[in-house]
């Protein structure tokens, strides 16, 4: 279902201490920013902030960047941050195709792709982030023994992820053409599905 759009959305975002627009000066100094030398995790596509919410909550000793690009959906995400108190979470509007530009070689310890969109048409297949076109960015970010989590309802586009991950010469660590529930954190979305009995499809990968 498609978000009503809130013209206030940026305004609100803006005043928000925990979010950045487009933050190309920070390059290399996230660390600095969470004034802490903990590890770095992005989640790529963070939507309404569930996923990453709940993963700052359990690790207060991981760093957590929730980038988004939808802002109708990422001001809820950045109220989440503020009531919750999360310390530990900065949210970041901005183009998953600037990664490089946004953070420096080495800088993110782990990412996630949650439920993005899977682009069906063959013309649209770059657009995909697990596509090997993201997947060279990612490796110029991420750390070398950095791991990418995904996960999917969409069962087309994760076997074709996984030939991505084949393909570009990265090790499977795990696939599960049906993750448990009891070891995914359920989002909203990822509940639509569950109740349809629709299985969730997950893999985790590294660069070799």
């Amino acid at each position: 279902m498609r978000l009503r759009f809130k013209p206030n959305a940026i305004p609100e975002m803006k005043e928000n201490d925990r979010v950045f627009f487009y933050p190309r000066d920070m390059k290399g100094k996230w660390h600095e920013i969470f004034a802490n030398d903990n590890p770095i995790h992005l989640e790529i596509g963070a939507g309404k902030g569930d996923f990453i919410i709940e993963k700052a909550k359990a690790n207060p000793n991981i760093n957590f960047i929730a980038l988004e690009m939808n802002t109708n959906a990422f001001v809820i995400a950045s109220r989440k941050i503020i009531e919750q108190e999360l310390t530990n979470v900065i949210g970041l509007v901005d183009y998953a195709e600037e990664l490089t530009d946004t953070f420096d070689e080495n800088e993110i310890d782990h990412i996630y792709i949650n439920f993005s969109t899977p682009w069906p048409k063959t013309k649209h297949h770059k657009r995909r982030l697990s596509h090997p076109r993201f997947l060279e960015r990612y490796e110029k970010i991420i750390k070398s023994n950095g791991i990418i989590e995904q996960k999917t309802d969409d069962l087309s586009f994760f076997e074709n992820s996984l030939k991505y991950y084949e393909d570009f010469g990265m090790e499977v660590l795990e696939s599960n053409f049906d993750l448990p529930e009891e070891k995914s954190i359920v989002t909203e979305y990822e509940r639509k599905w569950r109740d349809r009995q629709k299985p969730i499809y997950y893999a985790k990968t590294k660069f070799k």
